[in-house]
C-alpha cells in the first residue's frame, strides 16, 4: 500500500489582494522591498485605498532589482511565505518599514513581527522554497514591459511617470468613469481593508 502526500496549495502573489473583492479598480504594482521609491510608493498606495475605499482592490507583484538589491529576491520570499498564513500585507509593510535590514535572520525576526507562526520560515527561506514564484511574477512583469520599480497597472492599463498620489488618483478616477458607463459600478461600499 503507498502513502500518498498530500499535495499543498500555495497560495501566489497573484491571489493576493487588499480591498473589496469585487471592487471595480484593480491597482497592481510591480515593486521590490529595498527600493526606497517603492517605500514611497506603498505610503500612497495606503492614501489610495483609504480615499477608494470600496472602489480599489490592489495586489503587489514582486519584481526584484537583484542587480541593485542583493536582498531584494529573499524579501520578496519572505512576502509570499507570509501570505500562507494570511500574513502578506503584514509582512508587506513589515520589509517595507525595515528595507535598510533584510538579511535572512532579519528576515526571520521580521516574521514574527508580522504574526507569522510558521516553524519552518527560515528552512524555508534558506531553500528558495518560494523562489519560483518570484521568478513567476518577475517574468510576468518583463512580459507586460515592466523596466524599473514602480510600476504600476489601473485595470490592466500601465502607468506612465513618476508615482504620485494625483498620478493614481487620475487613472483610478478614469477607470470609475469607465465602470460606471459600462453599468459595472454604481457606489462606494464601505468595505474594510487589511493594508
Amino acid at each position: 500500500m503507498s502513502v500518498k502526500k498530500e499535495i499543498e496549495e500555495i497560495i501566489e502573489p497573484k491571489d493576493v489582494f487588499v480591498g473589496k473583492k469585487d471592487a471595480p479598480v484593480t491597482l497592481m504594482e510591480f515593486g521590490e522591498y529595498e527600493s526606497e521609491e517603492c517605500a514611497k510608493a506603498n505610503e500612497i498606495v495606503k492614501q489610495v485605498l483609504e480615499n477608494y475605499e470600496g472602489s480599489v482592490k490592489f495586489n503587489f507583484r514582486h519584481f526584484p532589482q537583484t542587480r541593485i538589491h542583493q536582498r531584494s529576491l529573499k524579501a520578496a520570499e519572505s512576502a509570499i511565505a507570509a501570505a500562507q498564513e494570511g500574513k502578506f500585507w503584514e509582512m508587506h509593510n513589515v520589509l517595507f518599514q525595515n528595507r535598510r535590514n533584510l538579511g535572512t535572520t532579519s528576515l526571520k525576526l521580521h516574521s514574527k513581527d508580522a504574526g507569522v507562526k510558521n516553524k519552518n520560515f527560515l528552512e524555508e527561506l534558506v531553500n528558495g522554497t518560494y523562489g519560483w514564484q518570484v521568478q513567476d511574477d518577475l517574468k510576468y512583469g518583463l512580459d507586460l514591459g515592466v523596466k524599473e520599480v514602480p510600476t504600476f497597472f489601473v485595470n490592466g492599463a500601465m502607468i506612465k511617470g513618476k508615482t504620485t498620489y494625483a498620478l493614481l488618483s487620475s487613472a483610478i478616477d478614469e477607470a470609475l468613469k469607465g465602470a460606471q458607463k459600462k453599468g459595472r459600478y454604481k457606489n462606494q461600499s464601505q468595505a474594510k481593508s487589511r493594508f
